[in-house]
């Protein structure tokens, strides 16, 4: 194409939806932008979706009606399986910036859910634990998280499960061939 020539673009449905909007979108990347690689965008795309759709729905249903966050259950929730653990710790499990459960930590002591106590190895460092009405709580949420998280996933068979875990784990873990940024 020459330097003055404009493309002409690709029809556009009226009304796109998400998966016409992927089929639109691979269209227009490899014949306008020369991309090469349209079902790894597909891919990409699909996941990051299906995480949004998902961890929308978990926090509007359960997490938000109970005056909490997405981020505010992953916290406690560490903190409530892997018992007292330090912020670095906690951050690494959570897959939230150190900053982040610092300021977290902070609402949710405020609420009465959390405490910090002074680490008993270490007086420098500080162990983030549930208090007695944070523990029950978490309880209480995750049976109920837990029966969504089962309609979710009840339309895979098992071994579909089993399956989108191995390939996922597959994803996560061969992320080291990259120069990755963020958190484990």
């Amino acid at each position: 194409m020459a330097a003055d020539e404009v493309p002409t673009p690709l029809e556009v449905p009226e009304r796109l939806d998400f998966w016409s909007f992927i089929e639109l979108a691979n269209r227009r990347l490899s014949t306008e932008f020369g991309s090469t690689h349209e079902l790894a965008t597909q891919v990409l795309l699909t996941l990051n979706r299906a995480s949004n759709v998902v961890t929308y729905d978990l926090e509007s249903s359960i997490h938000r009606p109970r005056g909490l966050s997405w981020s505010a259950f992953r916290l406690m929730f560490v903190t409530w399986l892997a018992g007292p653990v330090d912020a670095k710790t906690a951050a690494t499990l959570t897959g939230m910036s150190r900053a982040a459960v610092s300021n977290l930590t902070k609402t949710l002591i405020g609420d009465g859910l959390m405490e910090r106590t002074p680490d008993t190895r270490d007086g420098r460092s500080v162990q983030l634990s549930l208090t007695d009405r944070g523990y029950s709580e978490i309880g209480e949420i995750y049976r109920e998280q837990n029966e969504r998280e089962h309609a979710w996933v009840s339309v895979l068979t098992e071994p579909e499960q089993r399956i989108l875990i191995m390939l996922l784990d597959k994803l996560i873990t061969n992320r080291h061939q990259f120069d990755v940024r963020g958190r484990n």
